[in-house]
């Protein structure tokens, strides 16, 4: 019994023909071939797919430039400072006249930078002391 007659329109063939030689190799090269683009695709995705996707800058705490911090001298009082710099991110909660303005930036896949401005007031209020962390960015003019 070669063939069995489903319906009236169907055939099953019960004794296929085996593959050629030449098909059967051709079949497993395409398969291995699949095999490896997915599996590079997998390994290498990963890694290449973080800098595909948009990252917004991230940026946090009190933008100063260099122009805003020439503008503070030694003797200034905190509410001249204020004025200037705006009010501080953090202030000393340990009863000294500390303030700190921190500047923290995240670029898209960049790591991340801060910057810290320390300014020292005395018993009186006055400017005692400024000190930079790190060179602040340039004031642009546009």
């Amino acid at each position: 019994m070669e063939s069995v007659e489903v319906s009236n329109c169907c055939k099953v063939d019960y004794h296929r023909q085996p593959m050629s030689k030449r098909n059967e190799i051709t079949m497993r090269c395409k398969m291995l071939t699949a095999a490896a683009v997915v599996m590079v695709t997998l390994t290498a995705g990963c890694s290449t797919f973080e800098k595909v996707v948009y990252r917004p800058d991230i940026n946090q705490g009190n933008y100063l430039t260099a122009a805003d911090v020439a503008k503070i001298h030694r003797g200034m009082t905190q509410q001249q400072v204020a004025y200037t710099l705006g009010t501080p991110m953090l202030q000393d909660p340990f009863g000294t006249s500390t303030w700190f303005y921190v500047f923290r930036q995240q670029p898209g896949h960049e790591a991340v930078s801060q910057e810290t401005l320390t300014l020292t007031f005395d018993g009186s209020g006055l400017l005692t002391g400024i000190e930079n962390t790190k060179k602040l960015p340039e004031s642009k003019e546009d």
